[in-house]
């Protein structure tokens, strides 16, 4: 059983090169595709207090309809966020790597060395 988990999105290059980089160090992760599988509000919630963030920190605006639901403007609360994340998981930038050390959104993926 891996102590580290990924939440990861296939179809992004920063993911896929993470998800290189963990297992060019000898590690197997436990990969969470949650565009398929979705999120919690508990999850979410928990993720940024470990990471010590708020929910705009985690929000993707690049590629999503975050604009246009007003979820980038910063009056928006980590509540409001959390609901729209749960209703379209794309919103949840990536990849959020969990490991004994922390957690952390790897932007740029060598990033994740810093948790291991």
């Amino acid at each position: 059983m891996s102590d580290i988990t990924l939440y990861h999105n296939p179809a992004c290059g920063t993911s896929r090169n993470t998800l290189a980089l963990l297992r060019e160090k000898g590690l197997e992760p436990t990969v969470v595709e949650y565009v398929k599988v979705g999120w919690t509000r508990d999850q979410l919630h928990d993720l940024t207090k470990v990471m010590g963030v708020g929910a705009h920190d985690i929000l993707r605006v690049r590629g999503t309809r975050a604009d246009e639901l007003g979820l980038s403007d910063p009056a928006a609360s980590d509540e409001v966020l959390f609901a729209a994340m749960i209703l379209d998981p794309i919103l949840v930038n990536r990849p959020i790597v969990v490991t004994p050390k922390g957690a952390a959104l790897c932007r740029p993926a060598e990033l994740v060395l810093s948790l291991l």
